[in-house]
């Protein structure tokens, strides 16, 4: 037998279903630990004793969409979670009070996004919320009582995208994006007036953003890219005005940093080129990161720290392996191994992420990532022994990036015989601002030109058959689906589109309201669709305008209840080909947004992918089997083109 025959498939269930335990984190006074783990198959917060994890019990009930991010709130004695209705993305703010198990809702209000501004220990019983309940397109702010639900507004929103408030919940500056795409900060002055403080430029808008304040107030914060390429840690000086730079790095942006908890300096400052990088600040942690990064293999994250700084949760990231959660005793120097978030991955045939720069033909430098099957290179080899067949998996944003480490689609792909290769083309952060803003108005053009160089690269590599070349992505990744088949129709053999755009005129004039004070954000980087001109552009930009153009097999996907991309952007290009007699396969989920919350809609949604990847690139398969089982899929068109998929529906 050959090493591909002997080597399992992995389930889809262990790589998109519910993690075991994951996002752990510790309760401000130490003595609890916290964990999202399953009930009855949907993600409930869990909580036990620190010093007995396994005595953990659910202290959440939700039965359908699961929880999927919380917090700690400072009384000890209360958790904060979001959660959304199918998806459309307006948020209610729930807290729990763990001594009477009851579960609150802080906005219960229908059609109101609301969003956790600012949480202090100085004042435990209470958040600052934003809420766009008089404005749907602004967020107003609110101090919301954990306990009572009690909201007492303390800053109307006259016009600005974002404000800067501090942990003694005052109000300190606030942001407005400008006809030219700059954005202004604007100075509070109490009272409800403001004063102009400092102009960023639309180059820099991308890579300037505010951190917080140090525990006086005095100093401001930032990642800054002004007068520079790539966004430096700064520290201003409210006082006299003075910008000191803390760290800064020619290659990549300052992404992630280490406050501490209640002096609130930044003690740690992480750089992400190929891989991620912290540079120490404050010499009172250098051991123990020195230590922690002796413990256990992978890249370091501090999750979760107590208020007295004694104790941490560090999360030990890995390309070929499950998220590794250890508690961390600063005062003995020690570190113990709680769990890992998926267990069944322990010990699979998961395969090594390999970074690699390839230039585009414009000279640009596209930080990318492969994987390959485990079995297709010799030992020791980071190519294969003949070119595979392969997977462009794009990433959405497109203001985001890839990154080194585990990754369930690379993983999925690489386990049934495919290269995977993803790349940063130009408009993905953490590269500088030249990079970012290399993608100004090049939707469809120099950034589908990147993606393209990338594949061009891994052909001449030996990575990739030439015949045998799929591009999958979600929202830009699945806009980039949708364009390789319509403006590049014989470098694709098939594509995979999960929640792209198709016209990028309707997607602008159907963004949800609140993403209004950004519009002039998109008219500058994408197209101004208030302009002929600018409509022309998005018009030729749109994979919709060449649909006549698709001769290669196409796989969509949906949610219904998407809020950014709406569900018109898939159904009108699926009208578009059956008009034309061009077959499609179009699947819509009912309960879903941008995107799968629900893990039974995602294990459904990778079983139809990884059949049609199969069918039109050769490699192996899962049957469907019973992973419909739970999920709200629907096949409104196009389940005649798969084998199997009109029968697992039924």
């Amino acid at each position: 037998m050959t090493k591909q025959e002997t080597t399992p498939l992995i389930a889809r269930k262990a790589l998109f279903g519910n993690p075991d335990k994951t996002m752990a984190r510790l309760s401000p006074d130490g003595t609890r630990v916290s964990y999202l783990a399953p009930v009855n198959a949907v993600l409930n917060i869990w909580v036990g004793p620190v010093d007995d994890p396994e005595a953990a019990e659910p202290v959440t009930n939700d039965t359908k969409r699961g929880i999927r991010t919380y917090s700690w709130a400072y009384t000890n004695k209360h958790i904060v979670y979001a959660q959304d209705k199918e998806g459309d993305e307006n948020w209610h703010i729930n807290s729990v009070d763990l001594t009477t198990g009851q579960t609150k809702d802080l906005t219960p209000l229908e059609g109101v996004q609301a969003l956790i501004q600012e949480t202090s220990y100085k004042f435990p019983n209470e958040l600052i919320l934003g809420l766009n309940d008089r404005n749907p397109e602004l967020h107003d702010l609110y101090r919301v009582n954990i306990d009572s639900g009690e909201r007492i507004l303390i800053q109307e929103n006259e016009g600005f995208m974002n404000f800067v408030t501090d942990d003694s919940y005052r109000v300190r500056f606030a942001e407005r994006f400008e006809s030219d795409g700059s954005i202004l900060l604007f100075k509070s002055k109490g009272e409800g007036e403001w004063e102009y403080f400092r102009k960023v430029e639309m180059e820099d808008t991308l890579t300037t953003s505010y951190l917080g304040f140090d525990k006086t107030g005095g100093t401001l914060y930032m990642f800054d890219s002004r007068g520079r390429n790539t966004a430096a840690l700064t520290a201003l000086n409210l006082g006299n005005g003075q910008e000191t730079t803390l760290a800064e790095d020619p290659r990549a942006d300052a992404t992630q940093v280490m406050i501490h908890p209640t002096e609130r300096n930044i003690q740690a400052v992480a750089f992400n080129y190929e891989r991620r990088e912290w540079h120490v600040l404050d010499d009172s942690i250098a051991q123990d990161l020195a230590y922690l990064s002796a413990s256990a293999e992978g890249e370091i994250e501090v999750v979760s720290r107590t208020l007295d700084d004694q104790h941490w949760i560090v999360a030990y990231l890995l390309d070929n392996g499950p998220v590794h959660y250890y508690l961390y005793s600063r005062n003995e120097k020690k570190a113990k191994f709680l769990f890992t978030n998926r267990k069944e991955l322990e010990g699979a045939p998961l395969a090594k992420m390999y970074p690699v720069v390839i230039q585009s033909r414009d000279g640009l430098k596209l930080v990318s990532y492969y994987t390959l099957p485990v079995w297709s290179t010799s030992s020791g080899q980071t190519r294969p022994e003949d070119p595979l067949p392969m997977v462009l998996f794009v990433h959405g944003g497109p203001w985001s990036r890839d990154q080194w480490g585990y990754h369930p689609f690379h993983q999925l792909l690489a386990n049934r015989g495919y290269a995977v290769l993803s790349v940063n083309y130009r408009g993905s952060t953490g590269f500088g601002k030249h990079f970012i803003n290399a993608a100004n108005r090049e939707y469809g053009a120099k950034m589908h030109d990147d993606l393209i160089d990338a594949v061009e690269w891994a052909i001449r590599e030996g990575i990739a058959d030439p015949e045998r070349v799929a591009i999958m992505g979600g929202s830009y990744g699945g806009y980039a689906a949708l364009v390789g088949l319509t403006f590049t129709p014989e470098t694709f053999a098939c594509s995979v589109d999960l929640v792209g755009i198709s016209n990028l005129v309707t997607f602008i004039e159907s963004i949800p309201p609140y993403w209004k004070p950004y519009i002039q954000l998109l008219a500058t980087r994408i197209g101004d669709h208030r302009t002929d001109e600018g409509r022309a552009l998005l018009k030729e930009r749109s994979p919709l305008t060449y649909v006549d153009r698709i001769t290669r097999p196409l796989l969509i996907a949906q949610g219904a209840n998407d809020p950014r991309v709406k569900q018109a952007e898939s159904d009108q290009i699926v009208k578009a080909m059956q008009e034309k007699g061009i077959p499609v396969t179009y699947l819509l989920y009912p309960d879903e947004g941008h995107g799968f919350a629900r893990p039974e809609n995602s294990v459904s949604f990778n079983a139809v992918a990884e059949t049609f990847l199969a069918r039109h690139l050769g490699g192996r398969s899962e049957p469907i089997g019973d992973d419909f089982k739970g999920s709200s899929i629907t096949v409104p068109i196009g389940a005649d083109q798969l084998p199997g998929l009109a029968e697992a529906l039924h």
